[in-house]
C-alpha cells in the first residue's frame, strides 16, 4: 500500500492523498467526489479497511490527510507524528455502539463474555466507558482484538458475544438481532471525528486542502436539499439500503463551516476543551501516556477562511 500512496513533501506534486476507514461520517467526502465537486482538484480519496491501517499510513507518511477520531489524533500527536487537526467532520451521537448477542440486554450481563474491539483509541475508549457505566473492570470480560473488517465475520461465526463497532457494521448486526447495550449517545460529544493533515501537506498544498473542505461542505448542502438521491449514492458505497443509510446519519451530527469556526476558535468551550477532557479521561484509563500541546494540535485557520 505504501508504494501506491504517495506522501506530501515541499516538492510534492498532486494528487493529495486523503485516507479514511468506512465510517459513515466520512461519506460526505466521497459524495463530493461522486458529484464532481473535486473535478480537476487533484485529490485522491483512499478508503482503508480499518482504522489501524489509516493510523499506520499516517505514521509513515503514506497519507497526507485522514479522517480520525479526536482521541486517535491525540495519540498520534503524543507519539510525535507531525499532524494538525484542521476540521471537525462529525460528532457521533449513537452511531458507535457496543452490540451484544440476543439474550444479552444489559452491560452487567457482559461479565465473562467475549467482546470484540479494534485495538485503537476509540475502541478502547468506548469499551472503557461502557465498563465504567456498569462498574466492570477489563478483567471481568474477555477482550478479543478484532480489526474492523473482521467484526461482521466474527459475529456471524459466533466467535464473539459482543462487539464495539460502528456503521455500516452496526446496522448489519442490528438487522441480525444484535442488542445495543451502550452507544456514543451515552457519552455525548466525546466521540468526535476530525480531519487531520500532516505538516508537510500544510506547507505545500493549502489550496488543495481548502478545495477538499469546500467540496465536503457542498456535499452537505446537497445532502440537506436532496436527501433521497444522496442516501442512494452513499448507501451503494456502504453496502446497505438507502433507508438504513438515512437512519445511520441520524446517529451523527455534521457541523457546517460556521459551527466549525465556533468549535475551532473557542478554547474554553470548543474542540480544544473537548480534547483536553478526552486527554484527561484517556490518561486515567491508561490509553494516553501524556497529553499533547492542544495549541499546536488544533488549527482554526481553515475554518476562519471557510466561514462567510
Amino acid at each position: 500500500m505504501a508504494a501506491a500512496l504517495l506522501g506530501c513533501s515541499p516538492r510534492y506534486q498532486p494528487p493529495l492523498t486523503v485516507g479514511t476507514n468506512t465510517w459513515i461520517g466520512y461519506e460526505p467526502l466521497y459524495l463530493a467526489r461522486d458529484l464532481g465537486y473535486y473535478e480537476g482538484a487533484n485529490l485522491r480519496l483512499v478508503e482503508l479497511a480499518s482504522t489501524t491501517q489509516t493510523l499506520d499510513a499516517l505514521r509513515v507518511g503514506s497519507l497526507d490527510l485522514a479522517g480520525l477520531t479526536l482521541d486517535e489524533a491525540l495519540l498520534l500527536a503524543q507519539e510525535g507524528v507531525p499532524i494538525a487537526v484542521i476540521w471537525v467532520l462529525n460528532t457521533s451521537a449513537g452511531a458507535d455502539a457496543l452490540l451484544a448477542k440476543p439474550g444479552i440486554t444489559t452491560l452487567d450481563a457482559l461479565r465473562g463474555k467475549r467482546i470484540g474491539v479494534e485495538q485503537t483509541a476509540v475502541g478502547g475508549y468506548m469499551l472503557n466507558a461502557a465498563l465504567a457505566q456498569a462498574n466492570l473492570q477489563v478483567s471481568d470480560i474477555r477482550v478479543v482484538p478484532l480489526p474492523l473488517d473482521e467484526h461482521w465475520p466474527a459475529w456471524q461465526a459466533n466467535a464473539i458475544d459482543a462487539v464495539v463497532t460502528f456503521d455500516p457494521v452496526r446496522q448489519k448486526i442490528l438487522n441480525a438481532g444484535g442488542q445495543m447495550v451502550f452507544s456514543s449517545a451515552d457519552i455525548p460529544g466525546q466521540i468526535v471525528d476530525v480531519l487531520v493533515a500532516r505538516q508537510s501537506a500544510l506547507e505545500c498544498c493549502r489550496a488543495h486542502i481548502e478545495r477538499l473542505i469546500a467540496g465536503q461542505q457542498q456535499a452537505l448542502t446537497y445532502l440537506r436539499e436532496h436527501p433521497t438521491p444522496a442516501w442512494q449514492h452513499m448507501a451503494q458505497r456502504q453496502g446497505i439500503a438507502p433507508q438504513e443509510l438515512g437512519q445511520a446519519l441520524a446517529g451523527i451530527d455534521i457541523p457546517d463551516a460556521r459551527m466549525n469556526h465556533t468549535l475551532l476558535t473557542q478554547p474554553d468551550t470548543g474542540l480544544a476543551a473537548t480534547a483536553q477532557y478526552l486527554a484527561t479521561v484517556m490518561q486515567a484509563s491508561r490509553l494516553l501516556p501524556s497529553p499533547p500541546n492542544m495549541a499546536d494540535l488544533i488549527r482554526a485557520d481553515f475554518a476562519q477562511k471557510a466561514t462567510p
